[in-house]
């Protein structure tokens, strides 16, 4: 049997019983799997332990804080940060094992992302490539609290892995749009309470930007008609994230 690899996989979760088995399968590598449940009334909890996985439960507290929360129980030296819709291929877990059978060099690597959807793998426009710090020491980073777009900072080194993580983000159109109308709403608030403002001209011209940076300038075009509706639903989530933000911060 290997040995297991010096790193917490820590996972957030929410009612994800239709993912976390194809998730969790590709852990068999690492030594622990940290999940912090949020008050999942679906299978997810069954799932986890019957993987192996140690669970704590909180309510919700935003993205930030609750990431935040998550990273601080992991026991490993190393910290990976992975999302209940992603999955670790074959690929990959061979080459952090390859990075971890010699002294690493560095404090974290960023793990580029491809993302599934529509029934085929997007592999141009704004969603790849995608690169994430996601594999850490423990105790080299930090993260502000923000509701959404939360990232590491890291104290030290960052690489980068060749292979590349699965990301299932989005079941389908409707999930889709459920989730861009949340994401804008906690961004334009969290821009809002920053001292951000908006004009009545930023959002036609960011999500016209926006459109013509993901369709054209990084070849959206070439993912067919999915590359399409992915650039222009892109286009549409900036210009609700600016008429929110001319609501919520222009009211003073």
């Amino acid at each position: 049997m290997k040995e297991k690899l010096p790193i917490s996989v820590c996972i957030l979760v929410l009612n994800e019983e239709d993912r976390l088995e194809r998730c969790l399968a590709g852990l068999d590598d690492f030594a622990e799997i940290v999940v912090l449940d949020s008050g999942s009334t679906d299978r997810s909890l069954e799932i986890c332990r019957s993987r192996g996985a140690v669970v704590h439960q909180e309510e919700w507290l935003g993205f930030g804080r609750m990431r935040r929360r998550l990273f601080s129980l992991a026991s490993q030296p190393w910290i990976f940060w992975l999302d209940a819709d992603e999955v670790v291929r074959r690929e990959l877990a061979d080459e952090i094992r390859k990075v971890f059978a010699r002294p690493v060099d560095c404090d974290a690597f960023e793990i580029n992302r491809m993302v599934f959807f529509a029934g085929r793998w997007i592999r141009h426009g704004e969603w790849f490539p995608d690169w994430n710090v996601r594999l850490f020491r423990r105790d080299r980073w930090e993260m502000e609290p923000r509701e959404v777009h939360e990232s590491v900072t890291i104290r030290g080194r960052t690489g980068r892995l060749r292979e590349y993580l699965e990301h299932h983000t989005y079941r389908d159109w409707n999930d889709r749009e459920r989730r861009l109308r949340r994401y804008a709403e906690l961004w334009a608030r969290q821009k809002a309470a920053e001292g951000k403002r908006a004009s009545p001209l930023s959002g036609p011209l960011r999500s016209g930007w926006r459109f013509f940076r993901g369709y054209l300038l990084r070849r959206g075009f070439l993912d067919g008609s999915a590359g399409f509706e992915i650039a222009l639903s892109n286009a549409r989530e900036v210009a609700l994230k600016y008429r929110l933000l001319r609501k919520y911060g222009n009211n003073d």
